[in-house]
């Protein structure tokens, strides 16, 4: 289907569903543009070897808004997130993100409509996956802005292993709290993602629009199997997956669902 007729499609079954299923994937952290970037690359490397995989998602972040040449809040993944946050307003919906931006847990949804199963960097955990976890502070924010900057000029320093402070409990380094450290603590999201499975058992026999924005094949149990899953279990459900390169439709889904060959961020922008 092109672009300009599911687009249309999309936003017709938006305005009549009872309930929106919207799933954020890895468009949300940069996409193609970051895997053209040498520095980005260059960077993630550096960090994967020196065993500071956590600090990728932040390295993410710092990187998008180098590459938009603009403040972090007005990147254009965040203006389309306050997009689809406004199409959103006044419907009842869940957003799931596998994204780790952090732009998606500032961005104004409707309270409690949201879970991110891969974390981000706005809270720190021990190294050893234990204990509690904690906010980050202002303070760790400029020192993480400051480690970004070295390392985009090429200047790594092994000290950011443990710039987070201690582990009250054993001492260990703190580290973010997001799933591409090596003992991620996932206590952080499971009331969220328990108020989501009771949230989606609900949409039974309803009018669902499941629209599935970004996902690609890093994390399918989280967002792309099981939505392809309440689409097809549901005989209301509509269900429109917009992907810059993986947007064909299982054919389970044949007839009652519609593919968007663009990327996601760009596609909510121009809406």
């Amino acid at each position: 289907m092109e672009i300009e007729k599911g687009t249309e499609v999309c936003l017709e079954k938006l305005g009549q569903a009872d309930m929106i299923l919207a799933g954020l994937g890895e468009e949300f952290d940069g996409g193609k543009a970051l895997g053209r970037s040498s520095e980005y690359q260059n960077g993630q490397e550096t960090l994967k070897k020196a065993g500071l995989g956590w600090l990728v998602p932040a390295w993410k972040e710092y990187c998008r808004g180098r590459l938009s040449g603009l403040e972090g809040g007005d990147t254009p993944e965040a203006h389309a997130l306050r997009k689809l946050a406004g199409l959103l307003e006044g419907k009842n919906y869940f957003v799931v993100s596998v994204s780790t931006n952090s732009q998606i847990a500032r961005t104004p949804w409707r309270e409690g409509r949201l879970v991110m199963p891969c974390g981000s960097i706005l809270r720190k955990q021990c190294i050893l996956g234990d204990g509690e976890l904690e906010e980050l502070s202002r303070e760790d924010g400029e020192k993480l802005n400051r480690a970004m900057e070295e390392l985009y000029q090429g200047h790594f320093s092994p000290e950011v292993k443990s710039f987070l402070g201690q582990c009250p409990r054993c001492g260990s380094s703190l580290v973010l709290n997001n799933v591409y450290g090596e003992e991620y603590d996932e206590k952080g999201y499971l009331d969220q993602w328990h108020m989501y499975t009771k949230w989606l058992q609900g949409t039974l026999n309803r009018k669902l629009l499941v629209l599935e924005l970004g996902v690609g094949m890093r994390f399918p149990s989280v967002v792309r199997w099981p939505f392809e899953k309440a689409a097809f279990l549901n005989q209301k459900a509509f269900f429109a997956r917009v992907n810059e390169e993986l947007y064909q439709l299982d054919e389970n889904l044949s007839g009652k669902g519609c593919g968007i060959p663009q990327n996601a961020v760009d596609w909510l922008c121009r809406l």
